[in-house]
């Protein structure tokens, strides 16, 4: 039997939403924190029906009864409420994708973009709604499907099966990623890359796209073929073993 998810998908996009506005609290341990009070699975229902002193509480632990301060403004804790009701939250904003077959695009790579709205870098790797997966050429960026990333909320290891959403590309860029899930996208055969400043998808791969044209040594691992930026020294072997192997000859 498939084990009960956690919450259901328009839930698990206003927690995802709440985290955020809560300073990218952890989502696991903010679903955890939220379960114990309001039981699984979490609803759109039940989190409608949360109070700013109900979230105080959540957030305060077991430090409730003492009246604890957590650090967030009431402001804040009213504007979280409203996510929990669906006010403003996002989702409905899923850009099209296009067609693509294996071969489309000669000297293409397969690069995901961490998401929360429309096609912008705009997303931490363990709390951002969706992955955009694009095959970029030097030529060409297209954008051949959008994963949907709050299915990992039910997982045992959240971050492995993160991962395992974006496990056929080679580049992933995000704005934050934290050490042991690194690792883990890293053994998944992707190299992570962050972009604090995040920006619109299309303008980050337009900056790649001039790399893959002349790739540096790390791209060039990454694509397969000799690094642009040491041809020169390629060549200059070349032609210095060319000259020892026509001397030995005379």
């Amino acid at each position: 039997m498939s084990p009960q998810p956690a919450a259901s998908r328009e839930a698990a996009l206003r927690i995802a939403c709440a985290a955020r506005a809560l300073n990218h609290l952890d989502i696991k341990a903010f679903v955890n924190a939220l379960a114990d009070r309001y039981g699984l699975p979490l609803t759109e229902t039940r989190l409608a029906q949360i109070t700013v002193e109900d979230l105080r509480e959540i957030l305060a632990g077991g430090h409730a009864g003492e009246n604890c301060a957590v650090g967030i403004g009431l402001d804040a804790l009213k504007a979280v409420i409203r996510l929990f009701k669906g006010e403003g939250v996002a989702g409905s904003d899923l850009p099209a994708t296009e067609a693509y077959a294996e071969g489309d695009l000669p000297r293409s790579i397969r690069v995901a973009i961490a998401s929360n709205h429309d096609e912008m870098l705009d997303g931490h790797f363990g709390s951002c709604e969706r992955f955009l997966i694009y095959q970029v050429s030097p030529d060409a960026a297209r954008l051949i499907a959008v994963r949907d990333a709050l299915q990992t909320f039910h997982a045992e290891d959240r971050n492995a099966a993160r991962a395992a959403l974006v496990a056929d590309c080679q580049i992933l860029y995000l704005q934050s990623i934290g050490g042991p899930a690194a690792a883990k996208v890293v053994r998944a055969g992707v190299h992570p890359v962050k972009q604090p400043s995040g920006g619109a998808a299309k303008e980050v791969l337009a900056r790649l796209q001039e790399h893959l044209r002349t790739p540096p040594p790390w791209l060039a691992r990454i694509m397969g073929v000799p690094a642009a930026s040491l041809a020169k020294y390629e060549r200059e072997l070349s032609r210095r073993r060319d000259t020892e192997v026509a001397a030995t000859r005379y």
